[in-house]
C-alpha cells in the first residue's frame, strides 16, 4: 500500500451538485430553486425560528425562573456520612469523592459541611466550608475544622 493509492471507500463520498450546467443535467434553468419567491432569491431565505411574520414561539411562551450567575455551587455532606470515616482520619472532598458518598457538583467551588446528624469520633475534616452547627459538633466530638 502506498499514499498515492488511498481513496475513500466505494460510496462514501458524493460530487457536489454542478447546477445552472443546462437542461440535461436536470439542474438547469432554474438550478433547483423552482419559480420565483423568497427562496429562488440570491440571499434568500429566512433567520432561524422566523415565522413568517406571526409572533414568533419564543416570544409566546413566558419566561419564568433566575439563574444567578454569582451563586457559588458546593457539593454537600452531612455530618451523618462523616461517621462512617474511622477517629484520626483526615477527609477531604478527594477522600469522600473515591469512597463514593458525594456526588461533585458542576462548576462546584469545593466541599461544604452541614450539621445533620451526629459524629462521635474525632476526625479532620478539610473542606471550603461549615455550618456553624457542623463546626461545632466537629469540634465538639474532639476533631478539626480546617478550611481550604
Amino acid at each position: 500500500m502506498r499514499i498515492d493509492t488511498l481513496s475513500p471507500a466505494e460510496g462514501s463520498t458524493t460530487a457536489s451538485k454542478r447546477l445552472g450546467r443546462g437542461i440535461g443535467s436536470g439542474l438547469g434553468k432554474t438550478s433547483g430553486k423552482g419559480h420565483k419567491g423568497q427562496w429562488a432569491r440570491s440571499g434568500g431565505g429566512v433567520r432561524p425560528g422566523f415565522e413568517g411574520g406571526q409572533m414568533p414561539l419564543i416570544r409566546r411562551v413566558p419566561k419564568r425562573g433566575f439563574n444567578n450567575h454569582f451563586n457559588k455551587d458546593y457539593s454537600i455532606v452531612n455530618l451523618s456520612i462523616l461517621e462512617n470515616f474511622e477517629a484520626g482520619s483526615v477527609v477531604d472532598i478527594d477522600t469522600l469523592n473515591e469512597k463514593g458518598l458525594i456526588k461533585i457538583v458542576k462548576n462546584s467551588v469545593g466541599l461544604k459541611v452541614l450539621g445533620n446528624g451526629q459524629l462521635t469520633k474525632a476526625i479532620t475534616v478539610k473542606a471550603s466550608a461549615f455550618s456553624a452547627s457542623a463546626k461545632e459538633a466537629i469540634e465538639k466530638a474532639g476533631g478539626k475544622a480546617e478550611t481550604v
